[in-house]
């Protein structure tokens, strides 16, 4: 039997289907038996003020899907929109390729794929951001 296997470094926290679970003092692993579990790294958490930029916000907005404050039918709509517009900024290969593939795992009802397609455009995000003249 297999399943997602996560190893936390102590006092680190893990949101499982809306619950955060906090290791304990050494490091750990959690076998999740449960598939399509909404599961996300407390530490790779994008947190409201942090979403100041085009993917962070869409980011964002995947992410309070996967954490349940958002309900995914009523978002779904918004976050594909939002996906489209980046579509216009992105037009590079891989970028059109995580795009495509978080568009996918929102259709399928997998909000943590989608949020892992999307947070491969931070880096790229963050350089044309830095070119920007100021």
């Amino acid at each position: 039997m297999s399943g997602l296997v996560l190893k936390l470094a102590p006092k680190e926290r893990v949101l499982i289907n809306g619950a955060v679970i906090e290791n304990g003092d050494r490091r750990g692993r959690l076998s999740i038996m449960t598939p399509d579990a909404n599961i996300l790294r407390l530490r790779d958490a994008i947190h409201p003020e942090e979403a100041t930029t085009p993917v962070r916000r869409v980011c964002y907005a995947a992410q309070l899907v996967l954490s349940g404050d958002s309900d995914p039918d009523q978002a779904k709509m918004s976050l594909l929109r939002r996906i489209e517009e980046l579509s216009q900024v992105f037009t590079d290969p891989d970028s059109r390729k995580a795009l495509a593939q978080a568009t996918e795992a929102l259709v399928a009802d997998h909000p943590y794929k989608c949020l892992k397609a999307l947070r491969t455009l931070l880096p790229r995000e963050e350089r044309i951001l830095a070119l920007r003249p100021q």
